[in-house]
């Protein structure tokens, strides 16, 4: 029988992670050759998240935990846990049922017809127009400036063959853009769209940093254009900002008595240049920052327990 390991991270989700694992696990139930391991990473919940998964576990040995010594984020503790899975499939899923259980059968479906990588996208969610609009610009966006194409509307939930796992493994990146690492591989997917249902239980645990940061993570791992754009404007700026200097000089040394310099264009000009200036050493720190992180190459996680991995 093949073995498939569905890997979720949850952060403060004690009303959903019961009823999350008996939804996935009623889609093993329905089918016959399978079977399933649920492995859930904590991100050192403050609640009774961790509670309820032991009980599952302590029920259902397929039920596996891992809890981490403090919060590592959405970004590290996925593939952390993504790595320690068994299965000859793995899919990945947020905790908070925005993610359809139910969309498993497909994935798997898909992956018996030979497709290595099943996605799901989301080109329609039950959210704000707000977040709507700014979620569909962003993708857009980055889909242009990125070096290699992007999966619209993919959010790292999906089903991924054991080798597209192997592969990632050895590319050993201690920050991933996982949506973005999934389309560099060049390995031929399929999609699976669907609309995203509204949280039904407990609060979202992105807010302005985690989306800043992801989206700054997309486009420092995939493009140089915002950096080159740096470079280009710099020196348009000096040559516009030369060619204003010789204007007035010349118009200085024309009309001597009757030329008055001004405070307003100096100010202006001041605050112009030292806004660009700011602006473009910020697109430079945030690629130095994500160099700086590469090069510490710390690990994922730091584990503080596991449950049901024995002999693992």
């Amino acid at each position: 029988m093949k073995l498939v390991s569905v890997v979720t991270q949850c952060f403060n989700e004690e009303e959903n992670v019961e009823e999350l694992y008996c939804r996935i696990k009623a889609q093993f139930e329905s089918r016959s050759g399978y079977e399933f391991e649920h492995i859930f990473i904590d991100n050192a919940s403050t609640d009774r998240t961790v509670e309820v998964i032991k009980n599952l576990a302590r029920q259902d040995p397929r039920v596996k935990l891992i809890v981490n010594a403090r919060n590592f984020g959405h970004i590290r503790s996925p593939l952390h846990a993504i790595l320690q899975a068994r299965g000859d499939a793995i899919v990945s899923m947020a905790s908070d049922l925005q993610d359809p259980p139910e969309l498993i059968d497909t994935f798997i479906t898909r992956w018996e017809a030979g497709f290595k990588i099943v996605v799901g996208v989301k080109p329609s969610a039950q959210e704000t127009f707000a977040m709507s609009l700014i979620r569909g610009l962003y993708y857009r966006t980055i889909g242009r400036i990125s070096e290699i194409q992007l999966i619209p509307n993919f959010t790292g939930f999906g089903l991924y063959d054991r080798s597209v796992i192997e592969i990632i493994r050895k590319i050993d990146d201690p920050y991933p853009y996982f949506r973005g690492l999934i389309a560099e591989l060049g390995i031929e997917y399929s999609t699976v769209p669907f609309e995203q249902p509204k949280r039904v239980r407990g609060i979202t645990k992105n807010n302005f940093y985690t989306l800043y940061d992801m989206a700054m993570l997309g486009i420092t791992s995939h493009s140089k254009l915002p950096v080159r754009l740096a470079t280009m404007a710099g020196f348009a700026l000096s040559i516009l900002s030369l060619l204003v200097s010789l204007g007035y000089l010349v118009l200085k040394l024309a009309f001597w008595d009757r030329f008055g310099l001004g405070t307003a264009p100096i100010l202006i000009g001041l605050f112009f240049f030292a806004s660009v200036q700011l602006f473009f050493i910020g697109i430079i720190g945030e690629y130095v920052a994500a160099i700086h992180t590469q090069v510490m190459k710390r690990p994922l996680v730091i584990e503080k327990e596991r449950v049901n991995f024995e002999g693992q």
